[in-house]
């Protein structure tokens, strides 16, 4: 089973959806077949719904991560980036979201953005 990222304008992702797996060829009305590649069936699915479309992974095999909605499409690195999780926090060489300060590694941490410090779980 594949699954398909539909991208608007700015190529934030507003749906996912289940579709045919890349493998699969199947013969439209006409005759025409179609598929036996992800960039086929991204070509139908766009087609055929006036998005741009792009395969997703659940298990993070291609596009960096499984695509949700609000996630942006990068077309030059080819990945998903998920949304900014605070203001403050930069998107790394990886695409990955780094704090300004790195969590520490001992206890139970949680961001708080209005003193951009990391501040610990109490007990209990």
């Amino acid at each position: 089973m594949a699954h398909y990222a539909w991208l608007d304008e700015n190529n934030i992702v507003v749906n996912v959806t289940v579709g045919v797996d890349e493998n699969i060829i199947q013969t439209d009305l006409d005759g025409t077949q179609v598929g036996g590649s992800s960039e086929a069936w991204e070509e139908f699915y766009s087609q055929a719904t006036g998005h741009t479309i792009k395969r997703t992974s659940y298990n993070h095999k291609i596009r960096k991560q499984y695509a949700g909605i609000g996630y942006s499409y990068d077309p030059i690195a080819d990945v998903f980036i998920a949304p900014q999780p605070f203001p403050s926090w930069s998107l790394d060489e990886n695409f990955d979201w780094q704090p300004p300060t790195p969590r520490p590694t001992e206890g139970f941490w949680y961001w708080d953005e209005p003193t951009l410090t990391w501040k610990e779980y109490a007990n209990g």
